[in-house]
């Protein structure tokens, strides 16, 4: 059984992959959280699985490069300097990252770029998520993958065509752009939504996480999938050979 490294173990997201790991009898290497030693943690792993904080990434980055082991991450809020930092390592390991774990979501990005690559750019895209009333960030992560899913399928950069936040007197829609709207509230551990809306005709693609244990689910094949692969940068889409 592959050694599986939590960080961001007291988390919702750590908490859950513990659980399944105990449930699934694999073998947990450890956790660690704020201020623990992420570095002996990785040499006591075959792989990482890192939900803690955007501000703690480039360290955990650089322990799995010292250990030489995989790293999958799925925290969210990440900004581009992150994703720069999420290159260079990829250069020296295998590093997963993702918005969501959920095999669910990643089919849906998945059908999303299809479906956009084949309906014309008259086709309105917005997206709707809501979460539990703990979420920091907004748009969630996974509205944001899928984004740059319906981005992709459309050829076009998804920075360059969202929209966000809208109030006021805001004018019409702008052609081709790609809409989120972020609610929060509750314990909902996430609902998404894509609408398509075309002349006189809708289309919604969606999903809804039930419980916090399927994205768990998620993360404990990925980041098995991920030990003994080659450096380089992955997406859930590898893992299920999208």
């Amino acid at each position: 059984m592959a050694r599986i490294g939590i960080i961001g173990s007291e988390g919702r997201m750590g908490r859950a992959i513990a659980a399944m790991l105990a449930d699934d009898g694999h073998d947990l290497a450890g956790g660690v959280d704020r201020g623990g030693d992420v570095a002996r943690l990785a040499d006591g792993s075959d792989v990482l699985v890192d939900f803690s904080s955007p501000g703690a990434l480039q360290d955990n980055l650089y322990a799995a490069i010292g250990a030489g082991i995989p790293i999958l991450i799925g925290t969210t809020g990440l900004e581009e300097s992150h994703h720069q930092a999420i290159d260079h390592a990829a250069r020296a390991v295998p590093v997963l990252q993702t918005g969501n774990t959920s095999l669910g979501v990643t089919l849906l990005a998945h059908l999303l770029r299809e479906a956009t690559a084949r309906l014309g750019a008259d086709w309105d895209v917005e997206i709707v998520e809501m979460h539990h009333r703990h979420k920091v960030d907004a748009p969630s992560g996974t509205a944001l993958l899928l984004g740059e899913a319906a981005a992709r399928g459309r050829g076009i950069v998804l920075a360059e065509h969202s929209e966000r936040g809208r109030d006021g007197h805001t004018g019409a829609r702008r052609p081709g752009a790609i809409g989120f709207a972020s609610l929060r509230g509750g314990t909902v551990a996430g609902e998404h939504s894509v609408i398509l809306a075309g002349e006189d005709e809708r289309l919604i693609l969606s999903h809804h996480a039930e419980n916090r244990r399927l994205f768990a689910r998620g993360a404990v094949r990925a980041a098995q999938w991920l030990i003994g692969r080659p450096p380089g940068r992955y997406g859930m889409e590898d893992v299920l050979e999208l």
